[in-house]
């Protein structure tokens, strides 16, 4: 369902989420000052009401691609799409997510303590994925390429200093096993996602960017684990048999 300016702000962002990064685009309270219609707000702030419902309802339909056979797609395709989609996700809302959680931290730790373990767990998940998407980024990657480069021109692949793909890969796979159980205790701890009573709009768009982490999380994990590593697996020993 389309926005439209008789939308209320507050509303707007309790039903989509994705909206409130719109509006904080545009200097727009949701949260104090929500109770307010969209075409009001514009009237008051001097703000071109076609452009903000253009961007309002680009971002709630944003995602919502059809199902995608990822397993007929090259390799080396699949490095660059989870490179360019996932990783550029996690750095983008990483930021945007410890802001929000800070913020809500700040104002309403003190009646929900879980708030400051849910902050934790997921700082000290951020630092994780950064270090571990640089290693993909600049090891595992380049050799997929690689690899998948010397298949298609029928030579030899040179001897990577790990030995053998597996070996890193082993080693992202535990390092994604860890980060699915902290999400999982984030996921516990928060009722899956379910905001308190009390919570405001800020608390609400908090938990659902949080869920909306967990599952691009989720399906990144999965086109690595299931998909992207395997394919390398098989192609690195296919070469090797020739």
């Amino acid at each position: 369902m389309n926005i439209t300016e008789q939308n209320n702000v507050g509303e707007t962002v309790a039903t989509n989420y994705k909206a409130a990064s719109v509006f904080k685009e545009f200097g727009i309270d949701f949260c104090c000052g929500g109770n307010r219609t969209i075409k009001d707000v514009c009237e008051n702030k001097n703000i071109k009401l076609d452009e903000l419902l253009a961007k309002l309802n680009a971002a709630i339909t944003a995602g919502k691609d059809p199902n995608i056979d990822y397993t007929s797609w090259p390799l080396d395709l699949l490095a660059d799409y989870i490179e360019k989609k996932h990783h550029r996700y996690v750095e983008s809302q990483v930021p945007v997510l410890k802001q929000y959680l800070n913020k809500i931290c700040k104002v309403h730790g003190d009646r929900h303590p879980e708030l400051l373990e849910i902050n934790e767990l997921f700082t000290a998940s951020a630092g994780e994925l950064t270090m571990h998407m640089k290693k993909e980024e600049l090891v595992l990657f380049p050799y997929i390429r690689k690899t998948v480069e010397a298949s298609s021109r029928g030579t030899a692949v040179e001897l990577p200093h790990f030995g053998t793909v597996k070996n890193p890969i082993q080693a992202m796979m535990n390092e994604h096993e860890n980060e699915g159980e902290r999400f999982r205790l984030i996921a516990e701890i928060t009722n899956q996602y379910t905001p308190p009573v009390d919570a405001c709009n800020t608390y609400r768009v908090a938990f659902s960017l949080l869920e909306e982490f967990q599952n691009d999380l989720h399906l990144h994990i999965h086109l690595e684990n299931n998909i992207l590593f395997p394919g390398i697996i098989a192609l690195e020993n296919k070469l090797a048999n020739q």
